[in-house]
């Protein structure tokens, strides 16, 4: 058995997967409650729009350094190492919250949390690919589990609006997401990990990620998930500020719109496990992004009371589409490489995550209307439609994935069987 990962045993895939659900709920915990944490931050330290948005900023640029530097480290040093790594790290940075109250001290600890995340979510990814039977399979589990990511970005800023109307501390949040990650240290310190089936044909290295950033597969999904990513930052991070001018009927409604947004984006990534049983994840990404596109559309041209009803709706849609481009993006490269171009989609991700918002600000700032990031928004969103239309016609990687559903998963089915 290979000594990077020893399982002691045949391993429990559903309980890898349960794991792996309980990491992704967890942190979209913390990372998806920021925008409401950020205002109490604002505050308690009398901080101006562009201070107080370091916490969101801190723990994107950890991520991203650890995701582009540190993905290598599921291929070398196995997944359960790395995964227990970045659990730790996350750990102690939402821990730490209790031990003081100082908004340099929470933002270090956010980027040491940012760096956690990076890699252990790298390592979770690699082993959802382990586990997969199929390119297929693939994309599937990953809906399922980006389902359980919006679990928690639902539940993380409940929690928050609970405690601040109890009167508590919106520290609360990062100590519970501490608390649920003791569990997952524990649970995944004992569970037996597969043994790795398909190691690459040469050694990782720190760099694997960016000598991956070059080839054509990378390019394709790397750039399909910035401009996705830069879409959902319309709704998310600005949505919020361009409907606040809004006098309507549907005040209720307004004041909801996001909460509405993540909660057809959790119910829309169940969904996604169905659609992707019956069409191609070409024929899935192309439709949901031109359904996108078209919501996006809508509210540009309908003003704040036509945006009341389509920016939530854009979730729905929104949905199927960062787990089905990254998991398929990862599945274009053997299992060797998988924590290595994980990282770096992750570090593409982060990236639009950072700079697409703030051109949506500077838009609105030069404009002086928060339309206007809606507007780059419906832009970001049409890009992304024009890139899948041409996949879909084009099909430019449905050799790869064939290739390496016979050199890798077709492999490890015959090897779970017993066969080989």
């Amino acid at each position: 058995m290979d000594s990077r990962e020893k399982s002691g045993g045949r391993e429990s895939p559903l309980l890898l997967k349960v794991l792996v659900f309980g990491m992704f709920a967890m942190f979209a915990m913390t990372t998806d409650s920021v925008g409401t944490v950020i205002p109490e931050v604002i505050r308690e330290f009398e901080l101006g729009l562009t201070a107080g948005g370091s916490f969101q900023y801190a723990t994107m640029s950890g991520i991203a350094i650890s995701a582009i530097g540190l993905g290598f480290l599921a291929d070398r040093f196995g997944r359960k190492a790395t995964i227990l790594l970045g659990l730790v790290m996350f750990g102690l940075g939402s821990a730490l919250f209790a031990a003081g109250h100082d908004f340099l001290f929470f933002t270090a600890l956010l980027f040491i949390s940012g760096l956690g995340i990076g890699i252990f979510k790298a390592g979770a990814l690699a082993l959802i690919g382990d586990l997969s039977r199929s390119t297929t399979d693939h994309v599937r589990t990953m809906n399922l589990i980006e389902g359980f990511f919006g679990v928690g970005a639902i539940v993380g800023p409940a929690i928050v609006a609970y405690l601040l109307q109890v009167g508590a501390s919106w520290k609360w949040v990062y100590l519970v997401a501490a608390i649920m990650c003791g569990l997952l240290i524990l649970g995944t310190a004992g569970a037996r990990f597969p043994k790795p089936i398909k190691a690459s044909e040469q050694p990782t290295r720190a760099t694997d990620a960016i000598r991956l950033a070059g080839d054509p597969a990378s390019l394709f999904f790397g750039t399909a998930l910035m401009l996705y990513v830069g879409a959902e930052a319309a709704i998310y991070v600005w949505a919020p500020t361009y409907i606040a001018d809004y006098e309507g009927s549907w005040m209720v409604l307004a004041g909801y719109l996001v909460s509405i947004f993540f909660i057809l984006r959790a119910a829309g990534r169940f969904l996604g496990v169905w659609l992707l049983g019956r069409f191609s994840w070409s024929t899935v990404i192309a439709a949901c992004s031109a359904a996108m596109t078209v919501l996006f559309w809508i509210a540009v041209a309908g003003g704040r009371e036509a945006a009341v009803f389509a920016l939530p709706a854009t979730g729905l849609f929104m949905s199927v589409l960062y787990p089905t481009i990254n998991s398929t993006g990862i599945s274009c490269f053997d299992k060797g490489r998988h924590g290595s171009i994980a990282g770096l989609l992750l570090f593409f991700t982060c990236v639009s995550a950072v700079v697409a918002p703030l051109l949506m600000g500077a838009l609105g700032d030069v404009m002086a209307d928060s339309k206007y990031a809606i507007l780059l928004g419906a832009v970001f969103s049409t890009l992304l439609v024009a890139l899948c239309a041409w996949n879909l016609a084009r099909k430019p990687f449905l050799d790869r994935l064939s290739r390496r559903n016979s050199a890798d998963y077709e492999a490890d089915e015959a090897t779970l069987q017993g066969k080989i």
